[in-house]
């Protein structure tokens, strides 16, 4: 076979039959637990076609996952071939269009070819048989004999770290929280092997309290590994038997998707350390073919939840077929008739979730290839604005924000910002895509809405956002969520960010957040307005709080009022809370856009800054991976030294109380003992001596 050929399909289908299969994972208590919302599923027929020229008649292997004919030009009579799993067709010399029909209503229908000068990848059009042709889709399937029937995870094999008799049972540690197969070896004698799974140690020891547990039927008679039958999340097992059943040795078969971890960061404090790292394996758990929340109990792809991610996962593995994978799987099909996940905010993440990985990769391929996607939902958003042009739930609408006490019926503030800014990245992506009708549209709609947005519910004399409006009467408490989007989207002037961070976000008298997702944006927003040092203690207090308590992964959820006995409750049952919860994995993003301060100013890095928060720690340094190669940084209180990426131009910003001094390039004074310079030349070294 050649190098070139990959198995190909309809663009968005792998996407979706594998998100369709991966959503019904989820189990309870021994019961399957399908997602609440519409699970989309790949076309079962698809017409795969390549036009060629041959000065002689050649042979062109080929396989399909399904079943095929093939048609040469406009004749009805199938070319014939062998019905085996790989087989070869004979093309006749000339110039010729060969069209490849494949049905497979179990897996997605797919095809593989080889020869013939029209291997399967670039040049391959499909179509659904709705009319219009695309460019057939591909990924990381290049051998005929592996079609795309199961995802390529990788596996490594894991002893426990401790086995103590507890309970009538052993109770086995593996050290920290993990994912996969349990496997048990030298088995003797007839029965059963009970198996309790825990996050924590006190799930594992609760019997069939614990959110997952299994059963293994099995004959030690028989000399084979007695594996449990799926995957599952967990720390801590309780392992019983009944009957007369003994095994030598219980292993761990870890099932993960193999990733660089680019990104690091060390430095003087030893906290914050641990928690970046306990960060980078609580995401790298939930990455894997999608974005999940947590590997326990949903093993879903949740819009909102996958914004942080990526992000998160910006700055430390990089790894964007994950990203690509969710945003597809998450959009799904048309028709739109209710919002992803059902939840109002998580469609407007997602359009938010599409100008960050354009933003951070300068992918415009991936836009274009889903912008008629992005055009469809948000026309579904727009025709469900109330009389004053704004959004309010549906009945059949989940209006989610947090899990906080709120109002959650009328028109939400917090709601209406970020359907703005969803608005606004279409108006960027039909300006990068040169859409102008499009552009002038959405931009007209954009300016209209945000003026509305502060004329019904800024309160000038609060310095704040009012919560909503509900019934014609607006909803006066003052929450922090929309000031936190108002920073986050640039929509305050100097004076307005000062009075919501003075007012609201750092006024112990506002209702307080707690879970790890909207920290993300309120600690985000707090960097935004220069309190980085005041965010790193946070950090230090909030995330290292659940390492004081044990955690070896960041939780869903974390309320340091309550006693440890009642920090794994939620959702009104004992052991409900996900202990590895991608969103708890905020301080990497944290870090490395406002601590090391890097991030990109144009799509892809083509033009970044780097300003380092100087001041907070004795000593830093780290590296931000990037689509150019990775930047990296370190300081102290004498020196900066950074390596720039492999292309691209950058800016430098930073503080001296003395004249500084450059090894290569020339220094901008800013004014107030700021100074900037200019990073032109890809991977190099530039050292600066500060104070001098």
């Amino acid at each position: 076979m050649t190098e070139h050929s990959q198995w190909i399909w309809y663009p968005g289908d792998y996407e979706i039959w594998l998100h369709q299969k991966a959503s019904v994972l989820r189990q309870y208590r021994g019961y399957i637990c399908p997602p609440s919302w519409r699970l989309d599923a790949a076309y079962t027929s698809v017409k795969f076609r390549r036009k060629y020229v041959l000065a002689d008649p050649a042979e062109l292997i080929l396989s399909a996952q399904g079943e095929f004919v093939a048609l040469l030009d406009s004749d009805m009579t199938p070319i014939p071939y062998k019905r085996n799993t790989v087989t070869s067709i004979r093309l006749p010399a000339g110039e010729h269009t060969l069209s490849i029909n494949v049905y497979n209503d179990r897996e997605i229908p797919a095809l593989y070819t080889a020869g013939a000068g029209i291997d399967s990848g670039n040049g391959w059009e499909v179509t659904a048989l709705n009319g219009s042709w695309l460019p057939a889709a591909h990924w990381n399937f290049d051998e005929i004999e592996q079609p795309p029937q199961a995802f390529p995870f990788s596996y490594q094999e894991r002893d426990p770290v401790s086995a103590e008799q507890r309970d009538g049972g052993e109770l086995i540690d593996f050290g920290r929280e993990t994912f996969g197969y349990v496997e048990f070896h030298d088995v003797k004698g007839n029965g059963g092997i009970q198996l309790y799974y825990g996050e924590s140690r006190e799930e594992a020891l609760a019997g069939q309290l614990a959110e997952t547990f299994d059963v293994l039927d099995v004959d030690g008679s028989v000399e084979q590994v007695w594996r449990t039958p799926v995957t599952r999340a967990f720390r801590y097992i309780h392992i019983k038997t009944n009957d007369d059943v003994e095994w030598g040795s219980v292993k761990h078969r870890y099932e993960f998707l193999p990733m660089d971890q680019r990104g690091s960061f060390h430095s003087s404090d030893g906290r914050l350390n641990d928690i970046w790292e306990l960060s980078a394996h609580t995401l790298q758990l939930n990455m894997r073919e999608f974005l999940y929340d947590g590997m326990k109990r949903d093993r879903w792809v949740w819009s909102g939840d996958a914004n942080l991610g990526f992000l998160i996962n910006n700055y430390v593995f990089f790894e964007q077929d994950v990203t690509k994978r969710t945003l597809i799987a998450l959009r799904g099909k048309n028709p739109v008739d209710i919002h992803i996940n059902t939840i109002m905010d998580y469609t407007f993440y997602w359009f938010l979730s599409c100008y960050d990985y354009y933003l951070y990769t300068g992918d415009l391929t991936f836009i274009r290839t889903n912008y008629a996607n992005m055009l469809s939902l948000m026309e579904f958003c727009l025709n469900r604005r109330n009389e004053k042009g704004m959004m309010e739930g549906y009945p059949e609408d989940w209006v989610f924000v947090d899990w906080a006490a709120m109002e959650r019926r009328g028109a939400l503030t917090a709601e209406q910002l970020l359907l703005c800014r969803s608005i606004e990245t279409v108006v960027y992506f039909a300006g990068e895509l040169e859409d102008d009708r499009n552009e002038r549209k959405f931009a007209a709609l954009a300016g209209e809405l945000r003026e509305r947005i502060f004329q019904t519910f800024w309160d000038e004399e609060r310095g704040a956002f009012l919560h909503g409006e509900w019934n014609e009467e607006l909803q006066r408490d003052i929450l922090k969520y929309p000031s936190m989007f108002g920073v986050r989207f640039g929509y305050l002037n100097a004076a307005q960010r000062e009075a919501v961070k003075t007012g609201v976000l750092m006024n112990e008298s506002v209702q307080k957040i707690i879970t790890p997702f909207m920290r993300f944006f309120e600690l985000e927003a707090l960097c935004e307005l220069g309190e980085e040092e005041h965010v790193l203690s946070e950090i230090r207090n909030y995330w290292g709080g659940m390492i004081d308590l044990g955690a070896t992964s960041f939780w869903e959820e974390y309320d340091p009022n309550l006693p440890p006995e009642l920090q794994y409750d939620m959702y009104g049952d004992k052991y409900r809370k996900s202990l590895a919860h991608a969103w708890g994995a905020a301080p990497i993003y944290l870090i490395g856009k406002y601590i090391l301060g890097v991030q990109p100013v144009e799509a892809g890095y083509s033009r970044y800054k780097v300003e380092p928060k100087q001041g907070v720690l004795e000593w830093m340094e780290g590296k931000v991976p990037t689509p150019r190669g990775d930047i990296a940084l370190y300081m102290d209180n004498d020196r900066i030294v950074m390596t720039t990426c492999a292309s691209g131009v950058g800016t430098l910003v930073f503080g001296s109380e003395g004249l500084p001094e450059a090894s290569e390039g020339k220094l901008t004074p800013l004014g107030d003992n700021r100074y900037e310079l200019l990073l032109e030349k890809p991977d190099y070294t530039y050292e600066i001596k500060l104070n001098h």
